[in-house]
């Protein structure tokens, strides 16, 4: 063993002198400590040699191992680069992290809440979950009206429904607030709908308030024109057309020219340069009395949209669904 030892010792430092880059650096270190390396093999045979004579074998291969690792870790020093590579291509593009970013529907209510905040509204929250009362009655929706339907509304109880608008927190506001008020109530609503590239069980809508004395229609009429200029821009018209909503009176519905072709007619619009918004209108004396508000004193507006309906229109969007499947070609686009 020991004259076999030595005769390693001599071939190692024949075959270090040969190395002359990392590439048969490596070759040199799986030769002598791979798997199958000369050292490796050393330790395997120490199983066969007489008891008496491992204290000293063991010793000569340990000695024969680390003046291994020290001409090793010299020559290593002398090439300066990492063994398992033999050039970097400092031509490649380098891998770019995944950076998220915001859901496209948080983007859109971001930009109506900054849009509503310059106009002086605050944004004003309530339960989802709510009662019959604050859903229907408190905004003069009759026990009989058609909107109570269960094709309509998704029931929990007869009394407690899921919200089928944000105009319940209006109610909450202004039963804990007195005049002057100027809110807008964003958040998600449920319809009984089945899914379609137009129509969710779900979506989200943002209902403004404003209530103080003196106030016109032609504030309301300001404040829609003024949200879809900054939304879409300035060349973007607003029409108003006469409607009914039971908690409004008089009540209408607001248009914007088609965001597509600017109002010249195109088949997202069916060529009349119009897209239905939703509606709005002079809050109704009902609703007023039913939170303590004297409506000969006080006048109000409210209106609503449908965030899911304007981050369609603003990014092009043909499909409600996408924005729920959480797929992340479609989302990484945002």
């Amino acid at each position: 063993m020991k004259d076999k030892i030595q005769e390693i010792r001599q071939q190692l430092k024949t075959d270090l002198n040969q190395v002359e880059n990392a590439n048969s650096l490596e070759e040199f270190r799986v030769k002598y400590t791979g798997k199958k390396g000369f050292i490796t093999s050393l330790f395997k045979e120490m199983g066969k040699i007489p008891s008496e004579e491992r204290p000293i074998a063991g010793k000569l291969i340990n000695d024969l191992k680390e003046y291994f690792i020290e001409r090793f870790e010299e020559r290593k020093k002398q090439f300066g680069k990492p063994l398992s590579i033999e050039w970097i291509d400092l031509t490649l593009p380098g891998r770019k992290p995944p950076v998220a970013s915001k859901h496209p529907l948080n983007q859109v209510f971001l930009e109506i809440k900054q849009i509503f905040a310059v106009l002086g509204f605050t944004v004003a929250d309530g339960p989802e979950v709510e009662t019959d009362y604050y859903n229907f009655e408190a905004l003069n929706i009759p026990k009989l009206h058609p909107s109570r339907n269960m094709q309509d509304t998704l029931y929990i109880t007869e009394d407690i429904v899921l919200r089928t608008h944000t105009s319940p927190v209006q109610i909450r506001v202004m039963q804990n607030q007195k005049p002057p008020v100027r809110i807008i109530a964003p958040g998600r609503v449920y319809r009984r709908d089945t899914p379609d590239a137009s129509h969710s069980p779900f979506f989200h809508q943002v209902e403004g308030l404003c209530v103080d004395t003196g106030i016109s229609f032609g504030d309301l009429k300001a404040v829609i024109t003024t949200f879809a200029h900054n939304m879409f821009g300035t060349d973007i018209n607003v029409r108003f057309r006469p409607s009914f909503f039971p908690f409004t009176e008089p009540s209408m519905e607001y248009d914007f020219n088609c965001i597509f072709c600017r109002g010249k007619g195109c088949k997202v619009c069916k060529q009349t340069g119009w897209i239905e918004i939703s509606g709005a209108g002079m809050v109704d004396p009902n609703v007023f009395e039913a939170v303590n508000y004297d409506p000969d004193v006080y006048t109000g507006y409210a209106f609503g949209m449908g965030v899911d309906r304007i981050a369609m229109l603003k990014y092009g969007i043909d499909d409600i669904r996408l924005f729920f499947e959480n797929d992340m070609r479609f989302l990484s686009q945002f």
